[in-house]
């Protein structure tokens, strides 16, 4: 099975009529695709009733793929607002038990950060979340090359294996060791990730501009890379129960558009557009 989707829900015009109302994107949302990444669990731990109403707002057979808050994946470097780190860690686990208890959570994203390096160190890091998280499954994606050289990348393979990490498989910018490269290896028979983050090469290193976000994330893919986006699926599907692609190059109000472009080329009836709309893609 393939699912395909979008980083969050808010940003795409391509999905909703003009004026409608930001409380209700979500529910269009679920017309168009059956999955949707959660990023705004990554700036600030979500209260359950938030999660509680977009359960409710969603079609049964829909999923969420949850981001890790920020502080579980270091980029506050150290700077956590919880009390302690177990603290931090159980109220985010208690956030989203809503959707667990409805069968709606595909997993938890853990995106650690350009810095965050093949050490030791943070090795042991990698251990103590997954022993926090209990037995919610997690999805693991690094930004930092060092992780993949060819001396490591079998190895960084065979410890999230070992570790019970789904592997969430990068398509981004080759831009230096703060990018890594396309690895298209799953390291579970149960589900497997990607992410488009698209190619902007130029802008993917700007984190200290003020509008870096929208720059990073500043790419359509053409006919070209998606047909090779394709064949990896369709050889992933061999390895793999299920694929979950997420699209993440929103700046530009792109990634829908690339979305519906790929569920066209696999075969599947992308809903809610007319044929006069999906001519535009």
């Amino acid at each position: 099975m393939i699912q395909i989707g979008l980083a969050g829900w808010g940003d795409h015009d391509d999905l909703y009529m003009q004026g409608t109302p930001a409380r209700d994107k979500l529910k269009v949302y679920g017309r168009h695709f059956p999955i949707v990444e959660v990023d705004s669990s990554f700036y600030a731990v979500q209260a359950e009733t938030t999660y509680e109403r977009w359960v409710q707002e969603t079609p049964d057979g829909f999923s969420f793929i949850v981001k890790a808050y920020q502080g579980m994946t270091g980029h506050l470097r150290g700077k956590n607002p919880f009390d302690s780190e177990e603290a931090m860690f159980r109220s985010f686990c208690e956030s989203i038990r809503p959707v667990q208890a409805a069968g709606k959570l595909k997993a938890v994203l853990f995106q650690y950060p350009p810095w965050f390096d093949c050490t030791r160190i943070h090795v042991d890091l990698l251990r103590e979340a997954r022993e926090r998280m209990g037995s919610i499954p997690l999805a693991l994606e690094f930004r930092h090359q060092s992780w993949f050289t060819a001396d490591m990348r079998e190895r960084t393979l065979n410890f999230m294996m070992k570790e019970g990490w789904i592997h969430s498989i990068c398509d981004e910018p080759q831009a230096g060791e703060g990018s890594v490269p396309i690895v298209p290896h799953p390291t579970s028979r149960e589900l497997t990730i990607v992410r488009m983050h698209g190619r902007n090469q130029q802008g993917w290193n700007q984190g200290g501009a003020p509008n870096w976000r929208e720059v990073r994330y500043l790419y359509r893919y053409n006919s070209e890379e998606l047909s090779e986006w394709k064949r990896r699926l369709l050889h992933l599907q061999e390895q793999t129960k299920e694929l979950c692609v997420i699209f993440n190059n929103n700046s530009g109000g792109d990634a829908a558009a690339n979305a519906k472009q790929l569920m066209e080329m696999l075969g599947m009836q992308p809903e809610g557009f007319s044929p006069k709309q999906l001519d535009l893609f």
